[in-house]
């Protein structure tokens, strides 16, 4: 009962941000338009569209996930999701002002209202997103975590866990970490929550039905099969109930839908991003009067071998390898498009050409994929679909990701594949642009 008043708590603290976000919009925009002063079918379908957008936008970028992450990453991610809110709504509106008794043509007017809008939309994100993780913490104690490894357990994905647990300490507190060895003399009492780095099948089997039983969340690193088999199909055979895992790929109505999906995109952000192009171009011939386009080979679907199009952003005519920390080879404007990621911009010329999907598992270099290949052959199964300007891989990983790490985000995408996935994933590209962490390079000694 006092969990579920906790919880009642803060669903209204979010409910009330959401509807003071709302109350800026329309009373600012109210004194100056008249169909929003009383009820009417102005009023409603403004209202309908702010609300509808709104949820839309908050399943993308996350519901103002006080408790969940920190209050910087709330403000810009609930930032965007209003923004994107506030523009389709007041195209709309401006649509519906469009009318013999208003503006007998289309106009876009009222800009300097929707920036004080967002303004102070802004204000009341920043204020209620650090005020929100003070009331959630002060009702809320943080997670006892238990680690779980075993003699085989990789130590860089222990450190990394490890240490993203310990960046969130209001969230999480990180009792101890055990070998699996000595699970049956650890008192397991005051654990929350269970995090298995590195586990075989069975011993996680054993845990994860021990947790299950005592009412302890569990979180583990997952091996490639269990990506696979997750997103199988649960159905009843007779009274059998079977999981049943497809290896075909996307069906010819994805694949249609998607590149419909691809070329709408693509054409749209060719034209959007033409002033970026301008400038970039300019940049670079600044820089040292080189070629603006660096082209390379790149594997896509099915293996199909493809010439990648990516603004130059190293020096030219230098040894061709994964970049490094600190690496000489890329000049002053690089670091800014590489940081930006404006680098790979480009490879919307990939798309229209149909070699590439606007969300996809990223465009490896042929060296880098034969490497990876001959110490993991399941690398491979990336290429069951386009390789992809954007996708989970590149929003959540890094440039150094490992390439099994690589390969079971990659998967999935692949395994949980909609529609609807591809366009949240591409309202989420602009994520990246504030994760510094997405442009590192490989430690020297693993170029």
């Amino acid at each position: 009962m006092k969990n579920n008043l906790k919880s009642l708590t803060i669903l209204l603290y979010k409910l009330v941000v959401y509807y003071l976000l709302y109350t800026v919009f329309f009373q600012m925009f109210e004194l100056h338009n008249v169909g929003l002063q009383y009820v009417s079918r102005t009023t409603v379908i403004t209202t309908m569209t702010f609300a509808v957008i709104l949820v839309l936008m908050v399943f993308v970028y996350g519901n103002f996930s006080i408790g969940k992450q920190k209050s910087k990453p709330i403000i810009f991610s609930t930032t965007i999701a209003v923004v994107l809110t506030d523009i389709v709504t007041y195209i709309q509106l401006m649509v519906m002002n469009t009318n013999p008794h208003n503006n007998q043509t289309f106009r876009i007017e009222q800009l300097d209202i929707l920036l004080y809008v967002i303004l102070m939309q802004v204000i009341i994100i920043s204020i209620a997103a650090y005020v929100g993780n003070w009331l959630y913490f002060k009702l809320y104690t943080a997670e006892h975590v238990l680690i779980v490894k075993s003699y085989e357990s990789d130590d860089d994905t222990l450190r990394k866990i490890h240490r993203y647990l310990s960046n969130y300490k209001l969230q999480y507190r990180v009792v101890d970490v055990i070998d699996y060895s000595k699970i049956n003399s650890f008192n397991f009492s005051d654990i929350d929550r269970v995090v298995c780095v590195g586990i075989h099948n069975e011993e996680r089997s054993f845990l994860t039905d021990f947790c299950y039983k005592n009412g302890i969340s569990i979180s583990f690193t997952p091996e490639i099969t269990d990506v696979v088999e997750l997103a199988g199909e649960q159905v009843v055979y007779d009274d059998i109930p079977l999981i049943v895992v497809e290896s075909k790929g996307l069906s010819f109505e994805q694949k249609f839908f998607k590149r419909i999906l691809d070329l709408i995109c693509s054409i749209l952000g060719l034209i959007l991003s033409s002033p970026i192009w301008i400038i970039a171009g300019i940049a670079i011939k600044l820089n040292d009067g080189g070629k603006i386009f660096f082209r390379q080979e790149r594997y896509t679907e099915n293996g199909k071998v493809f010439k990648v199009f990516k603004f130059r952003t190293m020096k030219e005519n230098v040894e061709n390898y994964s970049s490094t920390e600190n690496d000489d080879r890329i000049t002053a404007v690089g670091k800014v498009l590489r940081k930006t990621r404006m680098d790979e911009l480009p490879q919307i010329l990939n798309i229209i050409k149909g070699d590439m999907s606007m969300v996809g598992p990223r465009p490896e270099m042929l060296e880098n994929v034969h490497q990876y290949e001959s110490d993991l052959p399941q690398f491979r199964y990336r290429l069951k679909v386009k390789a992809g300007l954007t996708g989970i891989a590149q929003i959540e990983g890094k440039y150094n990701t490992t390439p099994k790490d690589k390969l079971i985000m990659d998967l999935m995408y692949i395994e949980n594949y909609s529609i609807w996935m591809d366009i949240k994933l591409i309202l989420r590209t602009a994520t990246v642009l504030v994760k510094k962490e997405s442009t590192e390079g490989f430690n020297t000694e693993s170029k």
